[in-house]
This record gives structure tokens, C-alpha cells and sequence, in this order.
């Protein structure tokens, strides 16, 4: 969910036509080791009843007296969503602690409320990013940023630095090469197992510019629910590891494997930890050699470092993991509750639309 998002929040200055985004398929908190940091705001005995209380059937159309209903039963569901996104948004991690349930319980509830886009929250949140993160310059390490002869620090291995020798500086584009592109709607498709039966592969592929993680699949009978529509997609080098050898050998498999992906770009991690960076690099060297079609990116660690400097600021569902597997995320590296309430914060302030379940077909 990390790379998420940095790719959510690098959206909200670097793609200048003011996206909205509808994040598909976010796993909800199935993390393990979280708890001893995970929290949210305490809840009002007003909104834990909103919470609790079941959501009414709406009235059928007919009589002046169904109109009526109708009417009741709006207003008692604006309410209860109301104090919902009340609640969200005044929730603090810092205050309580709260099982994965509650979070759980807020979404269930949440799929009855009508999103609604805030135009001033958008431009109020892009401000801040540009400010404190400056996506549009840091977001991608290019020629520009990263300067011939420079040793530039890790991201998490910030007390390690790599000289930019030529060689290596050559490998990064001038400048940025998403810094032009203003699309009106994007979609950062996470890779949660609620992306089954979810039946938004049509509106996912609709979207302007599609963000994928981690060399997800798109073939097939799951396109339906997932799309195969991808402008970027994320590269954990774990994977490049142990799918492919470090691309030492399966090279050929490895570009079978990412044909499906088009002429999107691979964002890779290459300058987070000194580990990353000679599987990175063979990435990009790979992709030339074959003269594949796809091209390397990686992060600049300096907008990773800003990026987490600004999050910090702010404050049992039978789901798989991934919609295509089971297997969890290694202990430690994610706080899935404090990552899930953010992105709840963004969606409830009206800054991006949060896909929960079903899409709506056409």
C-alpha cells in the first residue's frame, strides 16, 4: 500500500489537470504486527450508534406518503453519512487504538454514502504536496534533479550515498517524464483481493492514465474486474529477485510477462535501500538490451523522504490479500490501519473517490 500512496499523493501536483482518482482494490488491513501503532480518534456515542444501527430499506416509489418516506429516508442516511466523514476527519492515530474491525465497519457503511468531489479540497491538497513534496520536479530522479558527480543518500538507507557516475546518470530521462501530462481522470489500482467480482475493469480502463503495483496480472478472465489499461506500474526489486533470478537468467520470461503491460513505464525503487539498486539498474539495462518497449523510471529518494515527512503530519473481512493470491505482507513494513485512515481521510474530504466494492456498469 506504500507505493499506492506515494503514487496517490505525487498525483495531486505532478498531474496538473486536477485527477480524480478511484483507488481500486485497496486491501483493507489484513497487515500483521501493526497493532502496537495502529489507532484513530475516539468515536462519539452519536457516531458509534450511526455506525451500529442498520441502514433502512429504501421507501418504493408512489403516494404522497411514500414521496414522504423517501424524503425521511434520505435525510436519516445523509446524517449517518454525515457523521461518518465527521468522524473520519477528525480521527487522530495518536488518540486510540482500534482493531482492523472498526476501520472494516467504516467501510461497509461508507459504500451506502454518495462521494461527492470537492474541487477547493483538491486544490487546497495539491498546494500542500507541491509545497512540501514538489512532485512535479522530485517525483522521478532525472538529469535535473540528480546532477553528474553528486552522491545522493538512500531513502531508508539514508546514512549510505551512490556516487552519480555518468554511466548511471545517463540511464535517468532530463527531466521528468510525467511532469506533462494533465489528465482529468486517474486510476491507482491497488491489488486487494475486493478487486474480485468488483466489475470495474471497464471503468478502470476508462480512466486517462492507469497506476499499477508491483507487475500485477491483467490477462484473462480477471481483466473484468481489474482492467488491463497501464500507463505505470510499480517494481518491488523482491520480485525481479525471486521471479526472475535478478534477471541473471528468464529474462525472456520476464518480457513475455510485462508485454501485457504495453508501453508503460516500470517505477522502480532503485535509491530506497543499497540492495536495491544493482536489480534496478539490471531492470533498466534489460529493457534496453531487448529495446522493449517499456521504459525504467526510478524514485528520487528525496521526494520518498518529503512524502513521509508529510504523512506524518497528518495524522475481518474473508478477503484475500491480493486478488490473485493469498500472500501477506512482510511484518514491520507496512501500519496498514494508519495508511487505510489516511487514504479514508482523502476520500471522506471529497479529494479522491476510495472504490469499496461492485463499480457500476454502464
Amino acid at each position: 500500500m506504500r507505493a499506492v500512496i506515494a503514487l496517490a499523493a505525487a498525483l495531486g501536483s505532478l498531474l496538473l489537470g486536477g485527477c480524480l482518482l478511484r483507488l481500486g482494490g485497496q486491501q483493507p488491513l489484513r497487515a500483521r504486527g501493526w497493532e502496537e501503532d495502529a489507532g484513530a480518534a475516539a468515536v462519539t456515542p452519536k457516531v458509534v450508534r450511526a455506525l451500529r444501527s442498520p441502514s433502512p430499506s429504501p421507501p418504493q416509489a408512489g403516494n404522497r406518503t411514500t414521496v414522504n418516506k423517501n424524503g425521511i429516508y434520505q435525510f436519516e442516511q445523509a446524517s449517518k453519512c454525515k457523521a461518518i466523514q465527521d468522524n473520519i476527519l477528525s480521527s487522530s492515530i495518536k488518540k486510540k487504538r482500534y482493531a482492523e474491525d472498526y476501520y472494516l465497519h467504516i467501510v461497509r457503511k461508507l459504500q451506502n454514502c454518495t462521494w461527492i468531489r470537492r474541487p477547493e479540497e483538491s486544490t487546497k491538497f495539491r498546494s500542500e504536496l507541491a509545497s512540501c513534496c514538489d512532485a512535479v520536479h522530485n517525483f522521478i530522479a532525472s538529469q535535473n534533479n540528480t546532477p553528474l558527480g553528486s552522491n545522493m543518500s538512500y531513502e531508508v538507507d539514508s546514512k549510505k550515498t551512490i556516487l552519480i557516475t555518468e554511466d548511471i546518470f545517463k540511464m535517468l530521462p532530463v527531466s521528468s517524464p510525467l511532469s506533462a501530462y494533465p489528465f482529468k481522470t486517474c486510476a491507482v489500482v491497488g491489488n486487494g483481493g475486493i478487486l474480485k467480482n468488483s466489475s470495474c475493469g471497464a471503468e478502470i480502463d476508462h480512466s486517462d492514465f492507469v497506476f499499477r503495483c508491483n507487475l500485477p496480472p491483467t490477462t484473462g478472465s480477471i481483466s473484468k474486474d481489474v482492467g488491463n489499461k497501464t500507463n505505470l506500474v510499480t517494481v518491488n526489486p523482491s520480485i525481479i529477485a525471486q521471479k526472475y533470478n535478478k534477471l541473471n537468467e528468464k529474462k525472456t520470461e520476464f518480457l513475455e510477462n510485462i508485454a501485457v503491460y504495453g508501453d508503460a513505464f516500470l517505477l522502480l525503487p532503485a535509491f530506497s535501500f543499497r540492495s536495491n539498486t544493482a536489480t534496478s539498474f539490471k531492470v533498466y539495462h534489460t529493457l534496453q538490451e531487448f529495446k522493449a518497449t517499456q521504459r525504467a523510471i526510478f524514485f528520487h529518494p528525496t521526494y520518498l523522504k518529503s512524502l513521509a515527512q508529510f504523512w506524518r503530519t497528518k495524522d475481518k473481512m474473508p478477503i484475500s490479500h491480493h486478488y490473485y493470491d493469498n500472500q501477506l505482507p512482510k511484518p514491520g513494513f507496512h501500519a496498514m490501519p494508519k495508511e487505510y485512515n489516511q487514504i479514508l481521510q482523502l476520500h471522506s474530504k471529497g479529494i479522491l473517490k476510495l472504490q469499496f466494492g461492485k463499480c457500476e456498469s454502464d
